[in-house]
């Protein structure tokens, strides 16, 4: 028994589409390896923003013989038809069996060497990854039967123990050697298998596990919002994107101008988040702080403070216009801001954005009236523990028809 390794590098991969790729790897080849009967006691996947990786645990060196039987004719029919009769072709090397009347046809198989599956398995399986989005490049682009992969594939790692499963798909070899982190360590390291990839990588600024790198992020952004006298406002969505994002995940802080803060808290942290990826922090108070945290994927010789700058100018900048375009909202009252639903339909069934807004306050008024949701909490009566729904909620039935209007 041998572990394997296989490591898929290429350009930066969309951070949203890593967790569908590892375990897209891991069913695809598990299934392919089924089809030749190896069974892997353990699958581990890691993906970073260059590196899509796979570990396959205990892999027997050959697959076991198999005997492969095709059901035929009765006993009965004639000798010459028996092979003819099968319920599908049979090979010549096929031996007839009388089995209570009916004919077998047996093949014997032989097992075959792991590592001559394996270099079949894998190039079928990077032909048919199941990429959201995936693009041709180079010469061969120009045509269809390209390969296609998220971003353009630059090199293969496969070792079966410490043996390279050779193969070729698209002009890239598999071999022992992949690259460290882009700025740190951009040179070739050599593997030596499985059992030193993940430590050989995080000595060239490379963490593999993702996990691991969601965890440092968490940590570390937390941290640094304590060490200023700040909380960090938890996103765990945040803190996966950023994990996506990078190989050597640097938490910085910064802050912005304070006179942002005029800005509701919700549009400044929907602006650090969505634009920019960045964590934002509250005072002591419990109110917004002119503060963000940012994640560098480069520890820099001066601690991150050229990097905090041109971050702030970048948020800065998106924070400007949020700004303006929340100041230019409050220029127009909401009621004249809601007389423009009127002019859009929402269903030609059920007219225009106006009229379900009308519907959807009715059945909110009506849903606090009878007790079903606390006001200003969100949550039914029967949450919080509170005295129940009216009887026609208890029963399950729909609001009457002037809760709609």
């Amino acid at each position: 028994m041998t572990d394997f390794l296989l490591e898929l590098r290429s350009e930066e991969i969309p951070a949203r589409m890593q967790a569908k790729a590892r375990d897209d790897l891991a069913k695809l080849f598990t299934a392919e390896l089924a089809k030749a009967g190896i069974a892997t006691s353990a699958l581990v996947t890691y993906a970073t923003p260059r590196r899509l990786t796979l570990i396959a645990r205990d892999l027997p060196l050959e697959t076991a013989a198999v005997s492969e039987e095709v059901k035929g004719p009765k006993t009965s029919a004639p000798r010459r038809r028996s092979k003819a009769s099968c319920a599908r072709p049979v090979s010549r090397a096929s031996r007839l069996v009388d089995r209570g009347g009916t004919l077998f046809a047996v093949t014997e198989k032989p097992g075959r060497a792991t590592a001559a599956v394996l270099a079949e398995a894998i190039p079928a399986i990077i032909r048919a990854f199941p990429w959201p989005k995936s693009m041709r490049w180079g010469d061969a682009s120009a045509s269809t039967e390209s390969l296609r992969w998220v971003r353009p594939l630059q090199g293969i790692v496969a070792l079966l123990g410490e043996e390279i499963v050779p193969f070729e798909i698209a002009g890239i070899e598999s071999g022992a050697a992949t690259l460290g982190h882009r700025f740190h360590h951009p040179y070739q390291i050599t593997i030596g298998g499985a059992h030193d990839y993940v430590e050989k990588l995080r000595a060239c600024h490379v963490i593999v596990d993702q996990d691991e790198r969601a965890t440092l992020i968490r940590d570390h952004a937390r941290e640094a919002a304590l060490q200023a006298g700040l909380e960090l406002i938890d996103d765990e969505g945040l803190v996966a994107e950023n994990a996506g994002l990078t190989e050597w995940p640097i938490p910085l802080l910064g802050q912005f101008d304070p006179a942002f803060l005029d800005v509701p808290p919700e549009v400044i942290q929907l602006t650090a988040r969505v634009n920019q990826k960045y964590f934002v922090c509250r005072s002591a108070d419990g109110t917004l702080a002119n503060a963000f945290v940012c994640t560098a994927n480069i520890a820099a010789h001066d601690g991150g403070a050229k990097i905090v700058e041109g971050n702030r100018k970048v948020l800065a900048a998106r924070l400007s216009d949020a700004k303006f375009f929340y100041d230019t909202d409050l220029k127009v009252p909401l009621e004249e801001q809601a007389e423009k639903l009127e002019k859009i339909v929402f269903h030609e069934k059920l007219g225009t954005l106006a009229d379900k807004v009308d519907r959807v306050a009715k059945l909110a008024r009506w849903l606090v009236e009878e007790g079903i949701i606390l006001p200003g909490t969100g949550r039914g009566t029967s949450e919080a523990g509170g005295g129940g729904a009216t009887k026609r909620s208890a029963r399950g039935e729909p609001p009457p028809p002037s809760a709609y209007g």
